[in-house]
């Protein structure tokens, strides 16, 4: 997802208020299911309500109604509003996402709010959401409101929930059960925030070190074993109360271009699209996936030059012809740079008549709401095509109303330490050394690549827990850790252990004795790290990719 602060049009000099908004309308009570529900609903609906349906942008704030003077301008220019209950009502809005950056102060250096500080907050946050939409003539059916909470390196709510580690490490863990275990914890606490949709998980096969846009983000180089990985994920997250949403459709693990910046190419041939790339999908799909996001993706052998996101032979033929698929399709965020290669409007429309159902993050969305419009009354758009997609989007917001939101104290609850710490001690891989015995010798000191401070804190805290004494300087071992983003540049020539906290790969490069790879900086990942440093544990993990010139495992 893109996190870019910024888009939007100038706000009009006199902004419009929200317009006083009709009554919800009534759905027969007799309507046997929510596919039945929603088609009711839908053939009530006027023009401009259909078109809210099917767009998900994001606003500025932590609450829905009262927000600060960042904010308030922050929306006027995404949509001529000041709060994000104003602009669910002025666009008559089926579904927003919560992002983690602010208007306040794009900087960082003044801890701005934003729509995801803590567990409390997005509860009241996405209530005064509801609350909104509850007046709109769609108000029979809460409103999606999603997030990208993949855990690892991209997670949006990080205060004060349970820690899931990155994908690969559950890769490398290997084990469905604690896999589907860990994500129903992860569901539940989302469901009981008012969070409905986790645009996760990632069902993308990494294709080799050249995968680094997705990276940690994807459980492997396996298209079986992360297939199984995504199926069990998928169901966690549906037993947790939440929908989840395979991304990034057909595939963006092949790729070294990153489609936030530019459009990627995929040049598989059809064969080995199928056999690398879908089966993930297929899986997810089968384990009953109710989203799949559309990625900017030009696919060489299906549709050349074309992004997959707007794309009738990707989405239409390929994902719901061949692939059956029956929910809802969401784009990628469409303030991407493939994407804005038309204006808002026209990409709306263009996204729409592709296969898309639900619309994420519009650059400009005054413009995508009267672009839908426009196109419905000249013709560019069918009706049917409008209809279709709402339908979809409004069974989807029906059958989520049929579960209950968990109590609030099931966040962070501790019930939901035990699968993580699962994943932990099932996932943690050695990659050179023995797997008998301590891996450190005397005191330890641990060194980090710069801006890890919390990991070399929770790290050093595990290992006293451990037993082991920790100085600060000068110990008989020196364990180094490396994460995400760090280069050959981030090692230590001189260290006896170095620990990936992120993708394996760099550690091909390392001269450390011992190579050891946790895949996250999870404090569950480190407390397990420290055990086997000590140890207490042995490595059970294996490298689920391939990394030059090591074994998956040495154990």
């Amino acid at each position: 997802m893109l996190v870019l602060t910024g888009c939007g049009t100038e706000p009009p000099a006199s902004p419009e208020a929200p317009p006083n908004s009709p009554a919800p309308l009534a759905v027969p009570s007799s309507a046997p299911d929510p596919a039945a529900q929603a088609a009711a609903l839908v053939a009530q609906l006027a023009d401009e309500d259909l078109a809210g349906q099917v767009l998900m942008p994001y606003a500025y704030g932590a609450s829905a109604t009262d927000v600060s003077a960042g904010s308030k301008a922050g929306n006027q220019g995404l949509a001529g509003v000041d709060t994000p209950a104003q602009m669910v009502e002025k666009y008559r809005l089926g579904g927003l996402i919560l992002v983690g950056f602010s208007a306040d102060d794009p900087t960082g250096k003044n801890q701005p709010t934003t729509n995801v500080d803590n567990p409390a907050q997005v509860r009241a946050l996405t209530e005064g959401l509801q609350a909104a939409h509850a007046n709109l003539p769609a108000g029979a059916a809460p409103m999606l409101i999603g997030t990208d909470q993949e855990y690892g390196v991209v997670t949006r709510i990080r205060t004060g929930v349970s820690a899931l580690p990155g994908a690969m490490a559950f890769g490398a863990a290997g084990d469905v059960g604690v896999t589907e275990k860990a994500w129903s914890v992860a569901g539940g606490e989302l469901a009981a925030m008012g969070v409905n949709v986790d645009f996760a998980p990632v069902a993308d096969v990494l294709g080799g070190p050249g995968g680094l846009v997705i990276g940690s983000r994807s459980y492997g180089d396996d298209p079986k074993a992360v297939a199984e990985q995504v199926s069990a994920a998928v169901r966690g997250l549906r037993a947790g109360g939440v929908a989840a949403a395979l991304k990034h459709f057909p595939g963006h693990g092949h790729t070294t271009t990153d489609s936030h910046e530019a459009l990627p190419v995929l040049g598989q041939d059809r064969k080995t699209l199928d056999a690398g790339d879908l089966p993930p999908f297929k899986a997810g799909i089968e384990a009953g996936a109710q989203l799949v996001m559309s990625g900017h993706l030009d696919v060489r052998a299906i549709d050349p030059g074309v992004p997959a996101t707007f794309s009738g032979k990707v989405l239409t033929d390929l994902l719901r012809g061949e692939l059956k698929f029956e929910g809802v399709v969401v784009s990628d965020a469409l303030n991407m740079e493939p994407a804005m290669a038309w204006p808002a409007g026209e990409a709306a429309v263009r996204a729409l008549n592709a296969g898309n159902d639900l619309l994420l993050m519009p650059p400009d969305l005054p413009a995508a709401h009267a672009g839908l419009l426009a196109a419905l009354k000249d013709g560019s758009l069918k009706r049917e095509r409008l209809t279709e997609a709402a339908t979809r989007v409004l069974t989807l917001r029906f059958t989520l109303a049929q579960d209950d939101a968990p109590p609030m104290s099931t966040v962070g609850a501790p019930a939901g330490a035990e699968p993580l710490s699962d994943v932990a001690r099932r996932s943690i891989t050695m990659l050179r050394g023995t797997c008998d015995g301590k891996a450190v010798a005397g005191p330890v000191t641990v060194t980090v690549a710069s801006g890890r401070t919390d990991s070399k804190k929770n790290l050093e805290e595990a290992l006293r827990k451990a037993g082991l004494e920790v100085v600060a300087s000068g110990g008989s071992t020196t364990v180094h850790l490396v994460g995400y983003g760090d280069g050959v540049a981030e090692l230590s020539p001189g260290a006896q252990v170095t620990v990936s906290m992120d993708l394996p790969y760099l550690l091909a490069s390392s001269r450390s004795p011992v190579l050891l790879a946790t895949y996250s900086n999870a404090p569950a990942q480190l407390t397990a790290l420290a055990e086997v440093l000590a140890g207490k544990a042995k490595p059970q993990g294996s490298s689920p990719v391939e990394v030059d010139g090591l074994p998956r495992t040495t154990c």
